[in-house]
């Protein structure tokens, strides 16, 4: 039996998903832990109450449902498209509140008009709240993890530096150390002059027996989780990190992106006029950034309460594109996140590609919202 009481306005929100034609689905309270270890991202992974099964299995208290509904898609073979919604409780250390609390959500997946799916995303959590909280002015600010990494990838950086930035979406903090890492670069000390000077000379097969020959001669060969070439291609990478020096301009270019905040319906002429002056070709993910709009737009949105942040990203590893939250004006409380997720089927096992969109509601913080009338 539940803890804590479900939601008072639980049948509304009930009757909110069928009006959406989702099919309600439920899961395991107990998951198998290594897909939310993998891919939720680090704010969540340290949030997870851990556990471990009579075999050894790593498992956890659902955190959260995309994966788990996600998982249960790819295990019944279900096709697609589907809209799924559910409504349990998830389990998470958290700052302030209960660690047990409820909350709802729609992921979307399998609709290939990825233009159409995010506007309705968007649509059906503010119609939600709106629903819930009659009366109540709410504001959405949306991001776009494929924006940013447009960007970070038409600065010609390292890929390794590529993907540390894309991995900080989001985290202003750790954005702003990369950043000041790549303006001040530090150089690797304490590294056995006979290897620096392999990998100064990208010699991979010298290097690789040398690191060998190494683990051999001190017993390590036998303890490590590495092998000789991954650890011969990390010392290479991590050299090469540490000495990667943006150019001012770019560091200036990425920064004034960065900055970037602004009435939604303005954020294209931006983001243009920002492309041309930089000389950066963003291309398709301006493009799908535009769609969105326009599918926005002709879905009756009300644009003037959105706001486009260009540093704006959520604190997940699986988002691939839009990311957006809706909070109470005037307040900083999330009612509801969410983004499209393309990557997350294929890595959780599923055989084809398969585009997803979703968002979850947090039901302690409505009550709290609807408390207040």
């Amino acid at each position: 039996m539940p803890l804590i009481d479900m939601p008072d306005f639980s049948a509304d929100l009930l009757a909110e998903f069928a009006a959406r034609r989702t099919e309600r689905v439920n899961t395991p309270v107990i998951q198998p832990a290594e897909p939310f270890l993998d891919m939720a991202g680090e704010d969540l992974r340290r949030r997870i109450f851990l556990t471990e099964s009579e075999t050894g299995a790593n498992l956890c208290l659902r955190p959260e449902f995309t994966i788990p509904v996600c998982l249960r898609h790819i295990e019944t073979a279900t096709g697609t498209p589907k809209r799924y919604s559910y409504l349990g409780e998830v389990f998470r250390q958290r700052r302030e509140g209960s660690h047990e609390f409820y909350q709802a959500g729609i992921e979307d997946l399998g609709d290939k008009d990825i233009a159409s799916s995010d506007a309705r995303a968007i649509g059906d959590a503010t119609g939600i709240l709106k629903a819930l909280l009659p009366g109540k002015k709410l504001s959405l600010t949306l991001g776009d993890q494929a924006v940013f990494e447009a960007v970070v990838k038409a600065l010609g950086l390292p890929f390794g530096w590529q993907r540390r930035l894309i991995h900080a979406f989001g985290d202003m903090e750790h954005l702003e150390a990369l950043l000041e890492r790549l303006a001040r670069p530090q150089p690797v000390t304490g590294l056995d002059p006979g290897i620096a000077g392999l990998i100064a000379s990208d010699n991979e097969a010298d290097l690789v027996a040398r690191i060998d020959r190494t683990m051999q001669e001190t017993g390590y060969s036998t303890n490590a989780s590495r092998s000789p070439v991954e650890i011969a291609r990390r010392l290479k990478e991590k050299l090469e990190l540490a000495e990667t020096r943006l150019d001012g301009t770019a560091l200036l270019l990425l920064r004034e992106f960065l900055t970037l905040q602004l009435p939604l319906g303005e954020a294209p002429a931006a983001l243009a006029g920002f492309a041309d002056a930089a000389g950066l070709k963003l291309g398709a993910a301006v493009s799908r950034f535009d769609a969105r709009l326009a599918a926005l737009a002709n879905a009756g949105a009300d644009l003037s309460a959105m706001t486009y942040r260009a540093a704006f990203g959520r604190p997940l590893d699986y988002y691939t594109g839009l990311v957006f939250e809706v909070t109470e004006a005037g307040s900083s409380a999330v009612l509801a996140g969410g983004g499209r997720f393309d990557r997350l089927l294929t890595l959780l096992g599923a055989r084809e590609h398969i585009p997803a969109v979703g968002f979850s509601l947090w039901l302690d913080r409505i009550e709290t919202a609807r408390a207040s009338r």
